[in-house]
């Protein structure tokens, strides 16, 4: 038993890893992420950032990239050796979602960054990968941009799980639980298998408003530093507990439907004047995920205290994001600002990605 078992089994909150690269999945026993999983990881998520660190890092694709290029486009090529890393990482977590009757066990793969502003592609997208898996374990990751929150409504109404990924603000926030319920009620077939969690980026945001406050720099601005994150995510936490509960929610339920957990993302720390779990202990509460590299991970096993801090001290956070909109910060741009920019991040990693698995394709054909 390690503090990941504890924090689920205490707290209700389900630690997953933040990473996945095919070093994991190789070795005796399962490999690195079947031993994660016996310390208590019940998930896992990745993102084209975490892909294409992990294929332009080493070697261990270079084989079964040498064996697809020869009869497959590069992009074709990349989205086989994602596909093939996420079906075996299912493989492995296939048992935490029996055990836990779906709660947990998930796999989270992202569609194309490219059509993060194009609703009809990323529904297309996202049935692809459903269809082309097919295990009830995994998530279709969709951003929550203005497009993506109709794409999202589609496909849960088509009965399939979906991580929405990339919410930095509560008014999106709750414009995506709107799309989850909405779905569930035109969703045709049972609603127990249909799966969601709603990905709420952290730590990038104390990135954007400490920037903006020191930009001001009076000591009222100063002494909100590092405290907007951990505020907007206990009011997205509320937001949670409100809508998924009364009269809309229990006509749902009765029909199977689970609600959709807050996930907790980005909760490395960036700043290394906070505490390195700054966002893991902040934010631990009853039907949440918080998604973690590996060092968190290992930090949280070493240190971590385990208590029940989500809804805690929510008038105070609602105060300090009062304070930060009164000094003229707006928390809608800084979420505009955020969003735009992890969009421009991920098409950037999966740019880079595709040209340097054109440029290795161009070698081994020289080769021959």
């Amino acid at each position: 038993m390690t503090k990941l078992h504890d924090l689920f089994q205490q707290a209700g909150q389900s630690p997953w890893l933040d990473n996945l690269k095919r070093d994991y999945l190789v070795g005796g026993s399962g490999g690195q992420l079947a031993r994660l999983a016996a310390d208590g990881i019940r998930g896992v998520t990745s993102n084209p950032t975490i892909f294409q660190k992990a294929i332009s890092g080493g070697s261990a694709y270079d084989e079964q990239f040498a064996s697809l290029v020869e009869v497959h486009p590069v992009e074709d090529a990349y989205w086989q050796l994602v596909i093939s890393d996420i079906k075996d990482a299912l493989a492995v977590l296939r048992p935490v979602y029996d055990e836990s009757a779906g709660q947990d066990g998930f796999v989270s793969i992202e569609v194309a960054p490219s059509i993060a502003n194009d609703t009809e592609a990323t529904v297309k997208a996202a049935l692809y990968l459903h269809d082309t898996i097919d295990e009830p374990n995994l998530f279709v990751k969709i951003p929550a941009t203005a497009a993506g929150v109709p794409a999202i409504q589609e496909t849960i109404a088509r009965g399939k799980s979906i991580n929405i990924t990339l919410i930095f603000g509560l008014p999106r926030y709750e414009d995506v639980i709107e799309a989850y319920l909405s779905g569930l009620e035109a969703c045709q077939g049972p609603l127990d298998s249909v799966h969601s969690v709603a990905s709420f980026f952290v730590s990038r945001v104390d990135t954007e408003v400490d920037r903006r406050l020191e930009a001001i720099g009076t000591d009222e601005a100063l002494a909100l530093r590092g405290k907007a994150a951990v505020a907007q995510a206990k009011l997205a936490y509320r937001l949670f507990q409100q809508k998924f509960s009364g009269p809309r929610w229990d006509a749902l339920a009765a029909r199977g439907a689970k609600v959709q957990r807050p996930l907790w993302a980005s909760t490395s720390t960036k700043n290394p004047a906070y505490p390195d779990l700054l966002y893991v202990e902040t934010l631990i509460g009853p039907d949440t995920v918080n998604t973690m590299p590996d060092a968190t991970i290992d930090a949280f096993v070493d240190h971590g205290t385990i208590a029940r801090t989500v809804d805690v001290g929510v008038d105070e956070a609602e105060s300090d994001l009062g304070r930060i909109e009164a000094l003229g910060i707006s928390m809608d741009d800084v979420a505009a600002t955020l969003e735009e920019e992890g969009v421009a991040s991920f098409v950037k990693s999966y740019d880079e990605l595709l040209q340097a698995l054109t440029d290795k394709a161009t070698t081994l054909t020289t080769r021959q």
